[in-house]
């Protein structure tokens, strides 16, 4: 693990232990050829977030492209809008948000996955999030094993 990642992975998980572990013992080594290897698009406009689940994604096989907001992952999907299994978006962020990034997925009818991951939601916006077909919904902290778990979903 580079430096600047344990930086990162200090600052997010300095009050649970136990995801800092995990952190470090995922990234030892060479990555893992992931049975099932997944293509996944990260959406957060936390730097840090999107470090960390790049790393923990990848260290299983994963291939993992991260964006800091909702336009950036509207651009990038319609690129190569078969490209990705699975985008996984935080839902506040600058700019366009996770809910308005799913509903531009919808319109174009993104074949892959689309999860959620938030702090909190308020009742209206998980509705929504329902109405418009996100099944999962991750609230933060993630822990790497719910993450990787949810990939693999896709």
């Amino acid at each position: 693990m580079r430096k600047q990642d344990s930086a990162f992975a200090v600052k997010l998980f300095k009050h649970n232990p136990y995801l800092l572990k995990e952190l470090i013992s995922s990234t030892s080594g060479k990555p893992a050829a992931a049975k099932g290897a997944r293509k996944v698009l990260y959406v957060d406009d936390m730097r840090e977030l999107r470090e960390v689940a790049r790393i923990a994604l990848m260290r299983v096989g994963h291939t993992v492209e991260c964006v800091a907001d909702g336009a950036d992952a509207f651009d990038r999907i319609i690129a190569d809008p078969g490209y990705f299994d699975i985008v996984i978006s935080d839902h506040h962020m600058a700019g366009m948000d996770g809910l308005e990034l799913v509903m531009k997925l919808r319109e174009i009818k993104f074949p892959g996955m689309i999860a959620i991951v938030s702090s909190e939601l308020n009742e209206d916006v998980e509705v929504e999030y329902r109405r418009l077909g996100i099944e999962r919904i991750l609230y933060k902290p993630v822990e790497l094993k719910d993450l990787r778990a949810l990939v693999l979903e896709a």
